[in-house]
């Protein structure tokens, strides 16, 4: 008998890259690389997206952009234009969301679909992955993956396996024997620090962390003990969230080098506040609380935040923030990063 609960997990290929090169053809074959501008080896900041073809010379997303040009001299470098990518992201949703009894938005390029009533058995879940695949190439011209498994996390993982364009079925007998010979990171929420921590203790694979005892895990890691050994086990109960609460909306950039010059830095203020105001408004969200982040040459990262009456207005926002701002600018250490944000939202 095939598994009550069927979820697909859909992931956007190289997704700031693919829109890119479907909206420039020149690009096609060629590595790209989303990100700051390298200034010949010499920029600041990360790569947000790499395609394929730069992946081959081991760029990667969050690498900084210095490394990724020493990696790929040749790659091409092309500035984010995240409103581009927030509009592809809706109209990619729009598809998604016609084949879904439920549906959760995972990010801007990964989205969870239960589509339990819908698919009898995981033979009709493939066949859906499947037609989806070939309407978003048809209408928007890119590529994703999909994991087909009976919960979020062994979903999520398996889209990543097939990358890019295809698609991996985990049904639940096969849970144990997928995930047991991966590495520990390859499970939600364990990050450098904790993959360390387990190998420090001879826990490499998956495998090797199921020999450990819930009580020993929750020693070790606390709380989080308890969901590792789930995890181990392909252990998830999590439902489909249909809707999230945003927080906040915000932008920072980190500048490529360190300065002092007050117009530079006010002048790329203004900019980031005017992308995250575009993005608050696609959203029809106001906003309470306006805060301003500052890191210094030294590292050293500050921030000051100002509640105003509920608005969705750009100039309060530039303003206010501006005023937020320009305190920090008597230091005598020069700015490596500014940061913007929005919070206390409401429709």
């Amino acid at each position: 008998m095939e598994q009550k609960i069927i979820i697909l997990h859909i992931d956007l290929d190289a997704f700031y890259a693919s829109v890119e090169e479907r909206d420039r053809p020149e690009l096609k074959g060629k590595p790209v690389v989303v990100g700051a501008d390298p200034k010949d080896g010499r920029g600041r900041g990360v790569v947000s997206t790499s395609n394929y073809e730069a992946r081959k010379y081991g760029v990667r997303s969050g690498m900084p952009i210095s490394i990724a040009y020493r990696k790929c001299p040749k790659c091409i470098f092309i500035p984010v234009n995240m409103d581009k990518y927030v509009a592809e992201s809706l109209e990619c949703q729009q598809i998604f969301r016609k084949h879904a009894d439920a549906f959760e938005i995972g990010g801007i390029d990964e989205f969870y679909l239960d589509v339990s009533k819908r698919c009898k058995n995981f033979t009709e879940a493939v066949a859906l992955a499947n037609s989806i695949k070939s309407e978003l190439e048809e209408k928007r011209k890119i590529t994703c993956s999909i994991g087909v498994a009976p919960n979020k996390l062994i979903s999520k993982i398996a889209a990543g396996k097939h990358k890019p364009n295809g698609v991996t079925v985990v049904r639940q007998d096969y849970i144990l024997d997928f995930l047991a010979p991966m590495d520990v990171d390859e499970l939600l929420g364990v990050g450098p620090k904790t993959k360390f921590r387990l190998n420090e203790i001879n826990i490499y694979k998956i495998s090797d962390l199921r020999n450990i005892s819930k009580p020993q895990l929750i020693e070790w890691f606390g709380k989080f003990g308890s969901v590792l050994y789930d995890e181990a086990r392909g252990i998830d109960e999590s439902p489909i969230v249909e809707k999230w609460e945003t927080k906040s909306i915000g932008r920072q950039t980190t500048f490529e080098r360190d300065t002092k010059d007050r117009k530079k830095i006010l002048e790329t203020l203004a900019e980031i506040i005017s992308d995250t105001i575009t993005q608050l408004k696609s959203e029809k969200l106001k906003y309470k609380t306006i805060t301003i982040k500052v890191r210094y040459e030294d590292f050293y990262t500050t921030s000051k935040a100002k509640t105003i009456l509920t608005t969705d207005d750009e100039k309060t926002a530039q303003l206010t923030a501006r005023e937020l701002l320009i305190p920090f600018l008597e230091d005598e250490r020069r700015v490596r990063l500014i940061g913007f944000s929005v919070s206390k939202l409401s429709s």
